[in-house]
């Protein structure tokens, strides 16, 4: 190997004699001024796209031209630096090429998890009989969680759901979902039968692999009545203002996407003033922390400790609960929404 580095600087004399001034100053002299121009050189070098071991065989020859009587295991050691060094430059270059490669997939990541965001945005309603807020934020890059609001002339249509995976595959199936949904009929207004149509979509294009949750509920803002069906969502709560306690909601229903045929059950929860209904992805209820894992009941707390704020700024403060928990690195997508009747 060491013949090849030889060969090499015989075309570029040049630069082994340039070196060599630069070297035999630094050595009579050895000021900062030296040690400048020898960093000025490797800068040449590295333009010229020289490798390392070819800079020890220069070295080497340098050497041997200043110092005709440099002791033959001195030489030796060069030698041995030499190979070291091609070994070095072989990983060196494999390192870099898997870095660019590295760099340019979280480029398109960054592209597609911006895309996504744009296809997945919602607008929250602004309506006088209730007070709204959502904290959506994704553990990674891309979210596999997923939520909309549709307003229409006497009801507010919401859906969250939640892809059981991490990454693009889960982003790629909310995607997916939001479309589906987009597109049902009228049945948009009966819960059970747009889990059904959602069902049999996802059980057609998604991977058996991968499981949907969801929750999809309509808020009737006359009656005050919001109706509901679950397809193995986190159950949310129901906040009675009256009594001053939280209950689960109740929800039943097989995941998105494993049986074509079934039917969910849709469920009825009349709102009084000051009632709330909380909706969660398991990112909330699965929290863990030094501790191990939380209960629901930290859950219930949390939202209790900031009943006095506005719906927005509640789940803003839950969430940084949440995330001093995890000493603020999410292990799982995180959504949470909470619908308060205000008249």
């Amino acid at each position: 190997m060491a013949s090849l580095g030889g060969a090499y600087m015989e075309r570029n004399e040049g630069l082994i004699s340039k070196y060599k001034k630069i070297l035999e100053h630094f050595i009579q002299n050895r000021t900062e001024e030296a040690l400048y121009e020898g960093q000025k050189f490797s800068r040449h070098v590295i333009e010229h796209q020289i490798p390392p071991e070819e800079i020890i065989s220069m070295h080497k020859k340098v050497l041997q031209k200043l110092f005709p009587e440099t002791p033959s295991n001195i030489l030796y050691s060069l030698d041995f630096l030499l190979e070291v060094m091609i070994g070095y430059g072989l990983a060196y270059q494999e390192h870099q090429f898997l870095r660019n490669k590295q760099q340019e997939l979280k480029s398109e990541i960054e592209i597609a998890a911006n895309v996504q965001q744009t296809l997945l945005k919602t607008d929250i309603p602004s309506i006088d009989c209730l007070d709204i807020g959502v904290k959506s934020v994704p553990a990674n890059i891309m979210t596999g969680d997923y939520y909309r609001f549709v307003k229409d002339e006497e009801t507010i249509s919401i859906a969250i759901a939640d892809v059981i995976g991490k990454g693009i595959p889960a982003a790629l199936c909310m995607s997916m979902i939001k479309y589906a949904m987009d597109s049902l009929p009228e049945s948009r207004q009966n819960p059970s039968h747009v889990l059904e149509n959602l069902n049999s979509v996802v059980e057609q294009n998604v991977d058996s692999s991968m499981f949907i949750t969801m929750l999809f509920g309509i808020y009737d803002t006359k009656k005050h009545l919001f109706t509901y069906s679950s397809a193995g969502h986190e159950p949310g709560f129901y906040y009675c203002a009256k009594e001053d306690r939280f209950y689960d909601l109740k929800t039943k229903g097989l995941v998105l996407g494993i049986d074509r045929n079934i039917q969910y059950r849709q469920y009825y929860k009349e709102l009084e003033k000051d009632d709330m209904i909380v909706l969660l992805s398991d990112g909330v209820t699965e929290t863990r922390s030094n501790d191990g894992f939380i209960e629901r009941e930290n859950v219930s707390h949390s939202l209790r400790k900031y009943m006095h704020l506005s719906a927005q700024e509640m789940v803003e403060s839950v969430y940084a609960d949440f995330e001093r928990l995890q000493d603020f690195q999410l292990q799982d997508d995180f959504t949470l929404i909470l619908l308060r009747r205000k008249v």
